[in-house]
């Protein structure tokens, strides 16, 4: 079964070595910083601080003779279908109609929010916060 609030990688940097090799001698020693970014239009690449095509990025990474993850950004993790199944009937018994949920915690978080199951600890507390704010009789729940 898939964890889906395991947080996932936002950004990766690899410090790569590559040894350059004629006659079975090496001739040239190659050292490249190669960053992978994930954004909404897709996966970025840098290298070296500059950005480049992606092809090029990991073709430096596959071609590498030492590779060594040097940092990592990670996406903050999710509440989960369980917490979020909690939310929807703490909501349902405050009297917010269930096809209104998502609307609901959109206005709390001010963006719009397709899916309970996807919000932040910090986000589920101010959707929560909300909700006693609208429905102080929901904090006896």
């Amino acid at each position: 079964m898939n964890d889906t609030t395991a947080p996932r990688t936002l950004s990766r940097t690899w410090e790569t070595v590559t040894l350059d090799r004629m006659d079975g001698a090496v001739v040239q020693t190659r050292a490249h910083t190669v960053t992978l970014t994930r954004t909404p239009a897709g996966i970025e690449a840098q290298v070296n601080g500059e950005a480049c095509e992606l092809a090029r990025a990991v073709s430096i990474l596959n071609g590498a003779d030492r590779v060594t993850v040097t940092a990592q950004t990670l996406e903050a993790p999710t509440i989960g279908k369980t917490r979020a199944a909690r939310l929807h009937r703490l909501m349902a018994r405050a009297g917010v109609p269930s096809g209104e949920h998502y609307g609901f915690a959109g206005a709390a978080l001010d963006r719009p929010v397709f899916s309970l199951a996807a919000l932040t600890e910090g986000d589920a507390r101010a959707v929560w916060a909300f909700l006693c704010e609208a429905f102080p009789q929901v904090r006896a729940a």
